[in-house]
């Protein structure tokens, strides 16, 4: 085989195992990406029926019911403007408390329930992820843009 033929036959093979590898990454990268969905835009059926999402609010104050003898927790989270019921089967966070933030990841039953397969928990009083604080402001004052000390988990 000439040089020149063995140049350009190394030079595709190197091309070929560049395209498979960025496939696989891509193809890895879709399959691990999770939405981030507010309870508004959950009743305006924006979030998908049969992919897993996160939704973020605020835990409703008064909502927690534990099954008996059990790790079946079921509460609703809120955005102040609309309520998402969720059932988790787990240990949930030490700061998972009512009225605080929260994050859940799961898919949206035919139910209406969001089936939680994850739950996330505020870690203090000034972080909130921004997705969340802007959901937040959004529902508190109609759908005006949110300031950035507001996104920041700022007082609105």
């Amino acid at each position: 085989m000439k040089p020149r033929t063995r140049r350009g036959l190394a030079i595709v093979c190197g091309l070929a195992a560049l395209g498979v590898a960025t496939a696989l990454v891509l193809n890895a990268f879709q399959s691990n990406l999770v939405f981030f969905f507010s309870p508004s835009q959950i009743a305006a059926n924006e979030a998908p029926r049969n992919q897993a999402f996160r939704l973020g609010g605020l835990v409703e104050v008064g909502s927690i019911k534990r099954v008996p003898n059990g790790l079946t927790v079921n509460f609703v989270v809120t955005d102040l403007a609309q309520k998402i019921p969720v059932s988790y089967t787990g240990l949930l966070p030490d700061l998972f408390l009512e009225g605080k933030g929260v994050v859940a990841q799961g898919k949206l039953g035919g139910d209406g329930v969001f089936h939680a397969d994850q739950v996330l928990a505020k870690h203090d009083e000034n972080y909130m992820p921004p997705e969340a604080a802007q959901a937040l402001a959004n529902a508190r004052k109609g759908t005006l843009p949110v300031t950035p000390k507001m996104a920041t988990g700022g007082p609105p």
